[in-house]
C-alpha cells in the first residue's frame, strides 16, 4: 500500500470510529490520539454515571452499573468502575476486572477477561479472549482465543509504528485500538500498540504489530492487501 494510505493521520479517532456508538464518545473526542484515552477510562466511568438514570440500572457495590436489560450470568466476576449498557451480556466465568465501559448489545463471552477497556456498541469478544488496555470499535468481533498483549516483554513504554514513523505513547500498558467493524480471526495476537483501521480483517493465528489501514486484509507480517 502507498504511504498516503498508511499515514499516521489515519489513526485519528474520526478515522477509526464513526461518531457515537458509545456513551463515552463525548469524552473520547477530546483526545488527539485514541490511546490517550486509556489512562482516563476510570475517570470516564465516574463522570458518565452522573448522567445515567438510576431507574434504568441495577447499581452494585464498587461503582458497577448494569442496565436492567443486560444479562450477567451468576458466575461472572465484576470488579470496580464498570458500566454495562442496554442488552449487553457477560457469559459464564467472564472476568470483568474494570474499569470497563461495555456498550449496548456488546457480548463478553465465557472465560473472557477484560480490563481497562471501552467496548463500543455491538462488540463481540465471545470465547476465551483477553482484552486489556484497549478500545474496540462498533461491532468489531474477535474469534476464539484472540489476545491483546498489553505489556512489552521488557516493560518499556509502548510505541505505535506506522510506515517509517514511531509515535511514542509513554504508556507501559497499551493493548490495541480496533476500528469499527473489524474482524479478528481465531488465536491472533495483537501486540502492544496495535492499531487496526475500520472494516479490516485479520487472519487467524496472526501476530500483529503496528498500524493496519482501514479496509485491509492482514494475512501475515509484511503481507497486507487492500480489500477489493
Amino acid at each position: 500500500m502507498d504511504n498516503h494510505t498508511v499515514s499516521v493521520e489515519y489513526m485519528r479517532l474520526g478515522e477509526l470510529f464513526e461518531p457515537g456508538h458509545t456513551i463515552a464518545w463525548k469524552h473520547l473526542i477530546k483526545q488527539d490520539w485514541p490511546w490517550e484515552a486509556l489512562p482516563l477510562i476510570e475517570s470516564y466511568v465516574k463522570a458518565l454515571i452522573n448522567d445515567l438514570d438510576v431507574s434504568e440500572y441495577d447499581v452494585r457495590p464498587n461503582n458497577v452499573w448494569i442496565h436492567k436489560t443486560a444479562v450477567i450470568e451468576p458466575s461472572v466476576f465484576l470488579g470496580a468502575n464498570i458500566i454495562f449498557g442496554a442488552n449487553a451480556r457477560a457469559a459464564h466465568c467472564a472476568y470483568v476486572r474494570g474499569p470497563a465501559i461495555v456498550g449496548e448489545g456488546a457480548f463478553i463471552g465465557n472465560s473472557t477477561e477484560v480490563k481497562n477497556v471501552i467496548l463500543f456498541d455491538g462488540v463481540q469478544i465471545p470465547h476465551f479472549n483477553y482484552v486489556g488496555d484497549s478500545i474496540l470499535g462498533y461491532k468489531s468481533h474477535f474469534g476464539a482465543g484472540v489476545i491483546t498483549s498489553n505489556v512489552k516483554s521488557d516493560s518499556s513504554p509502548v510505541s505505535v509504528i506506522c510506515v517509517d514513523k514511531k509515535i511514542e505513547t509513554g504508556l507501559k500498558k497499551f493493548g490495541a485500538i480496533i476500528g469499527d467493524l473489524v474482524e479478528v480471526g481465531c488465536n491472533a495476537v495483537l501486540n502492544p500498540g496495535t492499531v487496526v483501521g475500520k472494516q479490516s480483517n485479520i487472519y487467524p493465528l496472526s501476530m500483529v504489530r503496528g498500524f493496519i489501514p482501514a479496509n485491509s486484509i492482514y494475512k501475515k507480517q509484511g503481507e497486507v492487501v487492500k480489500k477489493r
